[in-house]
């Protein structure tokens, strides 16, 4: 009872802060609701039925155009996308398992979905503490149905591999017949590290899945991309499974009406991103991954423990209204922590001297307890 106390009590002091630094400036439901209205009214939106009808075939195909595939399907969840994915490119190699990485969400966050609904079998590949590259998959000792890669890699501080590496795995993938699929749930982000576009970097990967909310804050939802046959099976696969909704038209409109504004956004957002993780190493305790951020997230580990770094992080959102950061979690390391940064529009308006101000006092609140 206690512990639910005090964490009621920071949702509080969080939601009384003016500026938190993660993430992007987030409008209340009536906000978003009066938007989605003003914005379906001034577009002529009219509703889907079950996945038909203009508006969403519409955002669907600029989605397919954008990512340089002949088709594309709104899902109600990523979830649901990539497990689709996985199982038509198993089924047609008539091969049971599929190669992801160490910390794929389908591993850590699914729930053995791939297992317990399409009987699969997950092989992991390459190292658990940087992406798959062409080495990874050559040595694989076994075919394989499909190759899940994602990009980039959140369980790795957004770590993406280098533009030769991914094509070399892209070349790789082709002559042994491996189909890939992409976890490309931020791949909105690395186009800015890549300076290559979105159709390029799809390029070789045989279907693509993207979030309909993260980066472009879409209420809910995803789009899976692929050839014309392999999105005919997707959208059958959808209705087997439940995702086709009866109309998806409100995180169709609430994706549509951002998504051209954030992805023009995305560049700034990750040039902060390099200026602020320049400026957090000045500060002694805290560490970056990577060093050099390559989209505009990254970790950041503190040489703290984490009730001390949480009341003081408390501390200066009292003092200062500024939320540093949510959650912490334990390293592999004694006596450091860490957390994910991510950077969106709060950031922009905000000097390095403010960020180096705060942290400097966080840490400095951290030792003078010690």
């Amino acid at each position: 009872m206690m512990m639910n106390n005090i964490e009621e009590e920071r949702g509080r002091l969080r939601t009384s802060c003016s500026v938190e630094l993660k993430g992007f400036s987030q409008a209340t439901p009536a906000q978003t609701f009066q938007e989605m209205a003003d914005w379906a009214q001034s577009n002529d939106v009219t509703h889907d039925v079950y996945g038909e009808g203009a508006f969403i075939q519409h955002f669907e195909e600029k989605v397919a155009k954008l990512l340089g595939k002949q088709s594309a399907v709104f899902m109600p969840s990523g979830v649901m996308a990539q497990l689709i994915a996985v199982n038509i490119w198993c089924e047609r190699k008539r091969l049971q398992r599929f190669g992801v990485h160490a910390s794929s969400h389908l591993l850590l966050h699914e729930k053995q979905s791939y297992q317990a609904l399409m009987q699969l079998h997950g092989v992991t590949v390459g190292h658990r503490l940087r992406p798959i590259v062409e080495e990874d998959l050559s040595a694989v000792a076994e075919p394989l149905g499909c190759l899940a890669v994602e990009l980039p890699a959140r369980e790795l501080g957004g770590q993406l591999p280098e533009w030769e590496e991914l094509e070399a795995l892209k070349k790789s993938a082709a002559q042994s017949g491996t189909p890939l699929h992409m976890d490309g749930a931020r791949l909105w982000e690395t186009k800015a590290y890549y300076q290559r576009s979105y159709a390029e970097i799809a390029d070789g990967f045989s279907s693509v899945y993207v979030s309909a909310y993260k980066g472009l804050g879409g209420i809910a939802g995803a789009l899976l991309a692929g050839d014309t046959d392999f999105i005919q099976q997707a959208r059958l696969w959808l209705r087997r499974l439940g995702g086709n909704l009866v109309s998806q038209t409100p995180m169709v409109v609430s994706t549509a009406m951002r998504f051209d504004k954030q992805l023009a956004i995305l560049e700034a957002c990750y040039q902060r991103t390099l200026s602020l993780a320049a400026c957090l190493q000045t500060i002694p305790g805290i560490r970056i991954l990577p060093r050099t951020p390559q989209v505009n997230m990254f970790h950041a580990y503190f040489d703290a423990d984490i009730p001390a770094l949480l009341n003081a992080r408390d501390n200066i959102a009292r003092q200062h209204g500024y939320w540093l950061f949510n959650n912490l979690e334990g390293t592999e390391v004694p006596g450091w922590c860490k957390t994910e940064f991510y950077i969106g529009d709060s950031l922009l308006q905000m000097s390095d001297v403010q960020i180096l101000d705060l942290f400097s006092e966080l840490m400095g609140q951290v030792n003078k307890g010690n």
